[in-house]
This record gives structure tokens, C-alpha cells and sequence, in this order.
């Protein structure tokens, strides 16, 4: 009989497995394998079924059709892959199977999460009595941060949304860049900001806001600013702007999804020099702190504010205001900040500063090797990002499509001042100077076999 520990040791023997095979399986996966994956589709059954035989053809199937996004040569978005440490914590909080909502559901996780919660505010160096919760992803972080701007905002206006709901509300004015994530821009549908209130500024060449099309600003103004720019990776002049919408009175978002990191690195957190005048902020860990999905935090100077717009106490589930479930939007929920904790004790404050100034350095080197291949890099490298074209539109979408087909690497396209691109993220730890320069190796021959 297969006995409960039977399926974990075959489960985490799986995983081993897949770990050790992730240097060098493809990484996208082949037609056959894709095709495969019709096995899945089957009637619900009617009957329970051996646990077993699900486990295996899960990983019969479901293997070979995965994305090694968790290797060193993928480079499509900003994918880290899950530090061990990390993974192995993860496991472990699995095992455990807590409800992390707060200290009543769960002494360990509400006290490793407060832990992890105050190491991210002062490897970020941002305002020590911040609130900190632990969410799926930037955008529920941003979904979060803006309802509590929204409500901040109207009740400075004299306005109780709590009360009297948005309906007769005072106008509330959005000002970003032109090329705020979309995912800001999903936020602010969902609360209900119409485009005719987001003023959008226009950006300069390196995906930066144009200080000098900023509009005036007052207290109900919600800024909305990004720390690495998705193409570019450019940072929004915060010294310069922030000061200037704090005297107004507006509340000015960061979405910092990858580039906040850079904040903890010796040699790049000049890029983001005054962030911490802001009022919010988003990052994921399960970008560049490489961690499991998903993982991600919400972080807000006003943790009064931040505890009361997201509170869910019930006269069955009172908590302290500082519980996650009243920083975030889950009710229910696993804790997450358990692998952040390990990720963030496992690499140390030298750990972390090294894998991004590493990540940066190699990007540098992708932008050298391509430029030297004939390549045009569109964008000045100051993080992990870098964006590439060809010498035509057609070359470039070719040379994008041949990659993904080698099956040695992966990156997606993109679009930059309306023309075809594509955009190398490097975020691994895996990934190592010998993968960099098969990279450059291979995009080099694609280039001289692609005709102009």
C-alpha cells in the first residue's frame, strides 16, 4: 500500500530530478512534449483514483511540457530562479500547511514573517515603521497600496469612503508615466480611476517620466512611479520629484516589482536616490530575490492607513492591526514570507548586494557581446535589462523567433518607440558568464546567417 510518505519521497524525488536536469533540457518545450499534454484533458472521474498513478502522470506528463524558466538561460522576463535555501524553506512551510492569517492561526509564521518583514525594510533602507505584507504578486501589492492612497486621499478631503462610498466623492487625479506597468494600470481599473483621470507623462528616450511635463500636484493627487522601467530598465527622477509632491500633499506610489532591488546593491542603489520619500511601495521577491512564486510584498510608511483600509477582523478572527490578513487581501493564506525570510538569511545583506551587481555586470556583457555581433542596444544598461534590435524589423523578429526555436535559450519580443525589439533580463542565479557568452555565441550566428 502507498502510504502518504511513499508519495512525498516520490514527489520530492521528482523535484530532484528536475532540478538536476535544468542545465540542459530545453528550455521551451518541443511540440511532442506540448502535445502531450492532451492527456490531461480527461472526464472528471467518477471514482478516487490511485494518488500514485496521479503523481506519476503528472510528471510524465507535466515535466517535459515546462518552461526551464528556472535555469540559467532564460532570459524572457525577470524570472529568478528559486535559491535553494529558499525552496527547501518552502517545502517545509508546505509540510507545516498553516493558515498565516496571524498569530492565532499561527505563532511560527507570524513571528518569521515579522522578521522577514523588518530584514526588508532595512535592506531596503526604506521607512523603518512601515507596514510590510506579504501577497501573491506586485499587483495585489499595488491593488492595496492604491485603495489605501484612494481612501487617505478622500478622508484628507474630508471625505469617509469607508461611509459614504465613491459615489459624489471628490475627484481623485492619477498622474504617471506613459509607460507605467501594466499591471499599475489593471489597479487602477479596478478601483475605478477612468482614463479621463490619469494624466499621462510622456517619458524620454531611456523610459524615464519627463520631469518637466509633470503637472502641477496637490493633495489629491495619486503619483504613480516605477523603479526599472520593464524595456529599459530606467528609474523616474525621484530627488527630484518627490520633495516637490510631498509639499503638494500627494501620495506617490513606487512600483519597484524588480528594480527596488537595486536599492539594496553598493553600486546601483544611486538610481534610487529619494525613493524613500515615498508613500507606498511594490516589490516581488520571487523576481530578483529569487524565491518561489509567488511571493511579493506591499510596503507602506502609513501602516495605520495600510491596516485600516485592508482590516477583515470578525467577531470570530480578531487579530492585532499588524496581522497579515489586515495588510493584504487574502483572508485565508499560506506564508509566503517564509521563503523570503530564508532567502533574505540565506544570502545576507553582501549576498544580496552580490547577485544583483552580478546580474547587472552580465547584462553589461550581453550589451558588449550583441553590440559587437552588429546588434543595436537601444537602451543605456544601468540594471538587467537590455534591449536589443536588429538591423531591419523582419531581422529582428526572425533572429527572436530562431532563438526561441533553438531551444537553448529563451526571450520574448518586445516593442520600443513602436518598432520590434527584444529584451535580454538576466535575474538567475543560475545563470553564469559561460551562459552569457553562449548567448552572445549564438545570437552572433543568427545574425550572420539572417539575411538584412
Amino acid at each position: 500500500m502507498t502510504t502518504e510518505f511513499d508519495l512525498l519521497a516520490y514527489a520530492e524525488r521528482q523535484a530532484v530530478d528536475y532540478v538536476q536536469s535544468l542545465e540542459h533540457r530545453p528550455v521551451f518545450p518541443d511540440e511532442p512534449a506540448r502535445r502531450a499534454l492532451s492527456g490531461f484533458d480527461e472526464p472528471l472521474p467518477e471514482q478516487p483514483q490511485d494518488a500514485a498513478t496521479i503523481l506519476e502522470q503528472l510528471s510524465r506528463l507535466g515535466g517535459p511540457a515546462t518552461v526551464a524558466s528556472a535555469g540559467p538561460n532564460y532570459y524572457g522576463f525577470v524570472i529568478g530562479s528559486s535559491l535553494p535555501v529558499a525552496s527547501a524553506a518552502e517545502r517545509i512551510a508546505l509540510a507545516w500547511d498553516q493558515c498565516a492569517s496571524s498569530a492565532v492561526n499561527s505563532p511560527a509564521a507570524d513571528a518569521i514573517e515579522r522578521t522577514a518583514a523588518r530584514w526588508l525594510l532595512d535592506i531596503l533602507d526604506l521607512p523603518r515603521n512601515s507596514a510590510v505584507g506579504f501577497g501573491t504578486s506586485a499587483t495585489a501589492g499595488a491593488l492595496s497600496a492604491l485603495t489605501t492612497a484612494r481612501r487617505v486621499l478622500l478622508a484628507r478631503a474630508g471625505w469617509d469612503m469607508d461611509r459614504q462610498g465613491l459615489a459624489g466623492a471628490p475627484a481623485i487625479r492619477v498622474v504617471c508615466p506613459e509607460n507605467i506597468h501594466i499591471t499599475v494600470r489593471k489597479v487602477l481599473r479596478l478601483l475605478g480611476f477612468g482614463e479621463d483621470n490619469i494624466v499621462n507623462v510622456p517619458c524620454d528616450d531611456r523610459g524615464r517620466l519627463c520631469l518637466d511635463a509633470v503637472p502641477a500636484l496637490n493633495d489629491r493627487t495619486l503619483l504613480c512611479l516605477q523603479a526599472g522601467e520593464v524595456n529599459t530598465g530606467g528609474f523616474d527622477p525621484f530627488a527630484e520629484l518627490l520633495p516637490r509632491a510631498r509639499k503638494a500633499g500627494a501620495w506617490v506610489h513606487i512600483d519597484g516589482a524588480f528594480g527596488l532591488w537595486a536599492r539594496a546593491s553598493n553600486t546601483h542603489a544611486y538610481l534610487t536616490e529619494g525613493i524613500d520619500l515615498a508613500d507606498s511601495w511594490t516589490v516581488d521577491a520571487h523576481k530578483w530575490l529569487n524565491t518561489p512564486y509567488d511571493g511579493a510584498m506591499v510596503i507602506c510608511r502609513h501602516a495605520d492607513a495600510l491596516a485600516q483600509a485592508m482590516n477583515s477582523d470578525a467577531d470570530y478572527a480578531q487579530a492585532d492591526p499588524t496581522a497579515q490578513k489586515n495588510l493584504g487581501l487574502e483572508f485565508s493564506r499560506r506564508a509566503r514570507g517564509i521563503p523570503i525570510w530564508a532567502a533574505l538569511k540565506g544570502l545576507g545583506r553582501q549576498g544580496v548586494a552580490g547577485m544583483v551587481e552580478r546580474h547587472c555586470a552580465l547584462a553589461g556583457r550581453v550589451a558588449e557581446g550583441l553590440s559587437a555581433a552588429g546588434y543595436r542596444v537601444l537602451n543605456e544598461v544601468v540594471l538587467n535589462q537590455v534591449l536589443v534590435r536588429a538591423d531591419t524589423d523582419e531581422q529582428t523578429r526572425a533572429i527572436v523567433q530562431a532563438a526561441q526555436q533553438s531551444g537553448q535559450v529563451w526571450f520574448g519580443p518586445s516593442v520600443w518607440q513602436n518598432r520590434p525589439a527584444f529584451r535580454i533580463s538576466v535575474s538567475s542565479w543560475r545563470t553564469e558568464e559561460r551562459h552569457i557568452e553562449a548567448l552572445i555565441g549564438l545570437l552572433a550566428r543568427l545574425k550572420h546567417e539572417m539575411p538584412s
